[in-house]
């Protein structure tokens, strides 16, 4: 099978690479020479920066029920569905900045899924579309994981996070829908109502301010070599209880942004 190169956009001291054939995720982003993103483990969902869709985080025992029927979802993170069903496939390359995909028969619903990327001098912009063939219930959004520490810099990455409310998380990691009080850190857990944009500061290199136009965002902090700042449309498993429902016609966009100095 042929393996397409990775899409590779630059401006300024900023250098990003797109790989379409795996999952079309960042698989690089550096600031003037400094590689930002991470390779922690094997398998997709241990590096780079990857789109979640058509639903982010877990779904609970890979079990969906919508509009009176129940359907069985692939298990990739026992027990549960994780992360959507775009980030393990090649994404096919339709522009220098923009990737497809259409959804495949893991998930009951048809539907299609672009990716797009405006880069500049002092930040990146992705936008990710989901344009349904038939009402789904669907959530999307990107899990980052960033290098805590760069080379050529002493010191680890600083966290700034300042969220108003967090989802309640029960044995199984997923969301209950309840909203609580914030827990201290470490966080493997889903909040919202930020004061303030996430911003990731390593010592003596950049300053990364994210921001989104979704109101909830993972934060996963519990290893020592990354962390993940996701953003995301809903709640892990919110397709359960609470689901947005895409129609043809009316697709759900979500957008993220990447600042820097």
């Amino acid at each position: 099978m042929p393996v397409a190169p990775p899409l590779v956009l630059e401006s300024g001291p900023a250098r990003l690479e797109v790989s379409p054939d795996d999952g079309g995720r960042v698989s690089s982003l550096r600031l003037d020479g400094r590689e930002l993103i991470a390779r922690v483990d094997e398998g997709p969902i241990w590096w780079g920066s990857y789109p979640m869709v058509p639903f982010a985080g877990r779904i609970r025992r890979g079990v969906l029920m919508f509009d009176g029927s129940r359907y069985e979802l692939p298990v990739n993170m026992a027990p549960h569905a994780i992360h959507g069903m775009a980030f393990d496939r090649p994404w096919d390359v339709v522009a220098r900045d923009e990737v497809r995909i259409r959804l495949d028969d893991r998930w009951p619903f048809g539907g299609t899924v672009s990716q797009r990327f405006e880069l500049s001098p002092d930040a990146v912009v992705f936008t990710l579309q989901l344009e349904a063939d038939e009402p789904m219930p669907a959530s999307m959004g990107w899990h980052p994981w960033f290098r805590r520490r760069l080379d050529g810099l002493d010191g680890e990455v600083a966290l700034s996070f300042e969220p108003g409310r967090m989802y309640e998380r029960d044995d199984d990691y997923i969301a209950t829908g309840r909203l609580i009080d914030p827990k201290p850190p470490p966080w493997d857990d889903c909040f919202t109502n930020l004061a303030a944009n996430p911003r990731l500061s390593w010592p003596g290199g950049p300053e990364l301010t994210l921001s989104s136009n979704s109101v909830d965002w993972v934060v996963f902090n519990q290893r020592d070599d990354a962390l993940c700042v996701e953003p995301q449309t809903a709640p892990p498993d919110a397709l359960n209880y609470a689901p947005t429902v895409v129609e043809p016609g009316r697709p759900l966009v979500a957008t993220m942004e990447w600042r820097w100095r």
